[in-house]
């Protein structure tokens, strides 16, 4: 249930406003919004899913990685796809597309890699996050720094173009895109966003505000910084010690969770409630300077599609429907967090998830393919309030279960939950609900349309011998990474998975393979989950070990760092990198 709130903020300095949730209260009831300073955001929307399964060590993105001077060629001499080059320096290992310089930044005569190969674009870098969209990309260095590149961000007329730091001295920890922002964490809970487009970046000319004649540049930083950003921070002050620590964008939507459960929810642009993703609909976001007759923030409603009606938003007093009209939702500023108690955000495409400490799931959003994941029976488009998930439906009543994580992407949504019966072994699935038309199921079907959550054949119920325990224990999902790229035609998306094996995480894939994306070698999609093989033959094993870790500027941070390859999605290719643990 979530509460209506108010937020009140400047261009400069924004606020967040914080409400609490109560469940499943009405869309239209209180709840708090986040305020933006100058920032950056941006949601991804692409090709492909990750899995990841738990082993007793935890991966942490605190790695850096260093980009490469030389003009050489980006890809390694040897077909190698061990993510270390004949000299031993760290490296990425890519395959899939590379139509917009995304995987292959320094080889753009290379369209496609249709097998893993080493990468040297990324040579001798670890990082702490980093995201593919369809036309542009980011990552988080150990510095903190963020870098973009790819022909969406690039404005240079070469035909190499080599990434680019942007955001620096912000102490970054993760980023999330989507087609026009770009969204980044701080380690001390701040987020920023700011354009994706290298040319959109550039600051304004400096101008002292008529109400004021200070001018807080200065104070804040900003004449230090390359690029035009804002920040988006709470109106209302948190609790001592609270911060916020995860966020989650969709295509129009973002969502960020705090250190004590609290969720906001951040409307991107106009489109960003036109399926209830936010969970409410009235908000207020800072007035813009060609409304002469608005003060300060504005009240606007976002109504969801499905219930929008001329005589509903004439009705309300409190909708200024004019003035949405003609509000320009380009600018990076356009509106502030807007927020309930959970333990875990995602967000698809045009859908929101929380989960609970208890193992309780609430979804709302988009549901026309079943993403929601409420069962064949609801077959409603739209699901405007949050709404409870029983993943235990197709399970004995004398069996417990719970949602143990959530990973969503466009059209589908992956649950993994646990379930357990008196006197017998727990069982830990893979769940999937949505568009299955390229086999992103992995139920061995290929269906458009799916609300009733299906295990994934061959990543489900598994168990391992556990030596300090000495008894079976079940395999747990490390991490899920994927997307899915909506076209007027088609759905398109792919996962992979992996568990802990010899000397590292198995990788594992399913979903679509139209441009070489599950590393395969072949164009055929797959409807269940299939081990992954390197192209020398052996087993895709996702590996650790000791490196002197670089920045993106070539700097040497760290030696001796434990750094660990990680497997993520993009719009029709993946990426495995070197991360901090």
């Amino acid at each position: 249930m979530f509460r209506n709130a108010l937020v009140t903020s400047s261009r400069r300095q924004s606020r967040l406003c914080y409400g609490v949730a109560h469940a499943m209260q009405d869309a239209s009831s209180r709840t708090p919004y986040l305020i933006p300073r100058r920032s950056a955001a941006v949601v991804v929307t692409t090709t492909a899913v990750f899995l990841w399964y738990l082993s007793s060590d935890l991966v942490h993105n605190d790695a850096v990685h260093t980009l490469p001077s030389n003009s050489g060629s980006a890809l390694s001499k040897r077909t190698s796809s061990t993510g270390v080059d004949e000299s031993g320096a760290l490296c990425a290992v890519v395959w899939g597309s590379n139509k917009s310089n995304l995987i292959g930044p320094q080889s753009p005569g290379i369209e496609t890699f249709q097998t893993p190969v080493n990468a040297k674009w990324l040579e001798n870098v670890a990082l702490r996050d980093l995201a593919l969209h369809e036309k542009h990309a980011a990552c988080v260095d150990a510095r903190g720094d963020v870098c973009q590149w790819g022909d969406g961000f690039s404005c240079s007329k070469s035909d190499v173009k080599a990434p680019k730091i942007t955001l620096r001295g912000k102490n970054i920890v993760k980023v999330q895109l989507t087609g026009s922002r770009v969204y980044a964490l701080s380690a001390t809970g701040r987020i920023y966003v700011f354009a994706a487009n290298e040319e959109q970046q550039q600051l304004p000319k400096p101008r002292i505000s008529s109400a004021t004649s200070w001018d807080l540049s200065g104070w804040t930083g900003r004449e230090r910084q390359a690029i035009d950003f804002v920040e988006i921070f709470p109106k209302e002050r948190l609790n001592w010690g609270e911060k916020l620590i995860s966020i989650a964008a969709g295509s129009d939507h973002l969502l960020a969770l705090t250190s004590e459960g609290r969720t906001y929810a951040h409307p991107i642009n106009k489109d960003a409630n036109s399926h209830g993703q936010l969970g409410l609909r009235r908000v207020e976001i800072p007035a813009p300077s060609n409304l002469k007759d608005a003060a300060g923030r504005i009240a606007i409603e976002l109504v969801p599609r499905s219930v929008a009606s001329p005589s509903l938003r004439e009705s309300s007093p409190t909708v200024a429907s004019e003035h949405l009209n003609v509000m320009d939702d380009r600018h990076i500023g356009f509106s502030d967090l807007l927020g309930v108690k959970v333990s875990q955000i995602a967000a698809g495409d045009r859908s929101s998830f929380v989960n609970t400490s208890s193992g309780k799931v609430l979804g709302w959003g988009a549901n026309e393919h079943g993403q929601i994941g409420l069962g064949s029976r609801i077959t409603l488009d739209t699901i405007i309030i949050p709404t409870e998930i029983d993943l235990a439906r197709n399970i004995p009543v004398s069996t417990k279960s719970k949602c143990l994580s959530i990973y969503a992407g466009g059209d589908l949504t992956c649950f993994v939950a646990e379930r357990n019966a008196q006197e017998s072994h727990t069982y830990v699935d893979t769940l999937c609900c949505g568009n299955g038309q390229w086999g992103g199921l992995g139920n061995n079907t290929f269906s458009t349309f799916q609300g009733n959550p299906v295990r994934v054949r061959n990543v489900s119920g598994l168990h391992e011998f556990d030596e300090q325990k000495q008894k079976l224990s079940p395999i747990i999902p490390h991490a899920i990474s994927g997307v899915t790229h909506r076209s007027y035609f088609t759905v398109s998306r792919h996962s992979v998975a992996c568990w802990p094996g010899a000397s590292g995480r198995d990788l594992v894939a399913w979903g679509l393979n139209h441009d070489y994306q599950l590393g395969t070698g072949k164009r055929t999609s797959l409807n269940a989950a299939t081990i992954l093989e390197r192209p020398e033959g052996d087993r895709f094993i996702l590996g650790r070990r000791k490196a002197t870790v670089r920045d993106l500027s070539g700097k040497v941070w760290k030696n001796n760092v434990e750094v660990e390859q990680c497997a993520i999605a993009g719009h029709g290719n993946s990426v495995v990198y070197w991360k901090l643990r």
